[in-house]
């Protein structure tokens, strides 16, 4: 059995970026990081554009210009026009070129076909230059950039529609167990319903990973070995839940073994979670999680939030940690290290009652674990302790 920090440690050192390529319509690319430098296929704006709805001007000495046409947002034609003269403009119209000048609508007095500018006015102002935003063969966006609402929305602007970006992995979801059954089914003596894979799948998505395949094995010895070799081969991480303790019918260990699954680790000093297991075989890392719906979700965020972080190459591999003061008090028992379900709020956390690690219901409630050391058995109400901000 190891430490908490040595699980982390081994599971840092031993998850490798995937740095694999894969290409993405632009609208489903939301949440994936550019492979390549996107250079951009047209000049943006591509034409000098009216930033207002007013009067693009033609400009000369005087304050007064003579109106002679229009010009709105979508219209291709090219009206030309004389110093003094003027044209209705609308805000994202092309600018003629022959204005120099818009002015906006709130600072022009209009009599029929006579305009008269109300206030200064300089070149230039008001127009958008040719390519303000971004020239044509310049990088759009840089290789490593995160694909967010803004980006998706800048790059379909450019015409874009197609980019390499890097793969996320293919992720197995494995569940065993006999007792295990679908909650659409009806609840017979001795089952219950399955919620780990769905509850992982859930928390997965909320990540943006998506490419997942769930599998579902009974206690077979055989049936384990053959869905885990699959799952292994097809998948880049693979996460199973239940039948990785050392019952008479938990195969998981046994057929990790058989499959040579290198052991990195097995046992945690912690509660909840100590059987969790940690291996690797070839490219593929395996995490055999609790079967308790709880302490699996735990080792989740603690553990496998990492090796997803590394498998896609990011630099901050962890929740984000901060230290809060508790608002109530708590008994923590035994001598292990112990992730407590809280609620943190604006420096302060409140500890909550059923921290039983087949409970799901005050992990339910919960934005953030509460990590209590296990020196630390009796936690008074304004204890400072670190806590781990759960996704939202």
């Amino acid at each position: 059995m190891i430490s908490i920090s040595e699980a982390i440690s081994s599971v840092k050192q031993n998850s490798k970026p995937l740095l694999k390529p894969t290409i993405k319509s632009v609208e489903k690319a939301g949440g994936y990081w550019l492979f390549e430098d996107i250079l951009s296929p047209i000049n943006m704006p591509p034409f000098r554009q009216s930033a207002m709805d007013g009067y693009a001007l033609n400009l000369h000495e005087n304050l007064t210009y003579v109106l002679v046409g229009e010009v709105k947002a979508g219209d291709g034609h090219e009206p030309e026009f004389k110093k003094g003269e003027a044209v209705r403009i609308f805000t994202g119209a092309p600018v003629p070129n022959s204005a120099n000048a818009v002015m906006m609508q709130e600072k022009v007095q209009v009599n029929g076909n006579i305009i008269t500018i109300e206030h200064d006015i300089q070149p230039e102002l008001n127009i958008r230059p040719l390519g303000e935003q971004v020239k044509s063969g310049d990088i759009a966006l840089n290789k490593g950039t995160k694909l967010t609402p803004a980006a998706i929305g800048y790059l379909l602007s450019l015409g874009i529609t197609e980019v390499s970006v890097f793969k996320k992995p293919n992720i197995a979801i494995v569940t065993t167990g006999n007792e295990l059954i679908e909650p659409a089914q009806e609840l017979s003596h001795g089952k219950i319903y399955e919620s780990n894979s769905k509850m992982l799948l859930s928390a997965l998505y909320n990540l943006k990973f998506y490419d997942i395949t769930l599998y579902k094995v009974e206690d077979d010895y055989n049936k384990t070995v053959e869905t885990l070799g699959t799952a292994l081969e097809d998948n880049d991480l693979v996460l199973i839940t239940g039948g990785i303790s050392v019952g008479d019918y938990d195969y998981v260990g046994k057929a990790l073994n058989e499959l040579q699954v290198k052991q990195l680790f097995y046992k945690v000093k912690q509660k909840p979670g100590k059987p969790l297991f940690f291996g690797k075989k070839n490219h593929t890392q395996v995490f055999a999680l609790p079967g308790n719906p709880a302490a699996a979700l735990s080792c989740f965020y603690v553990y496998v939030y990492i090796a997803l972080q590394k498998l896609m190459n990011r630099d901050v591999l962890e929740l984000p940690r901060v230290q809060a003061k508790t608002i109530n008090s708590f008994y923590k028992k035994g001598d292990r290290p112990q992730f407590l379900k809280g609620i943190y709020n604006n420096g302060q956390v409140e500890i909550l009652e059923g921290q039983n690690s087949s409970m799901l219901q005050t992990f339910a409630l919960s934005n953030a674990l509460v990590f209590a050391p296990e020196d630390l058995n009796t936690i008074e109400t304004g204890d400072t302790l670190e806590i781990i901000l759960l996704p939202n």
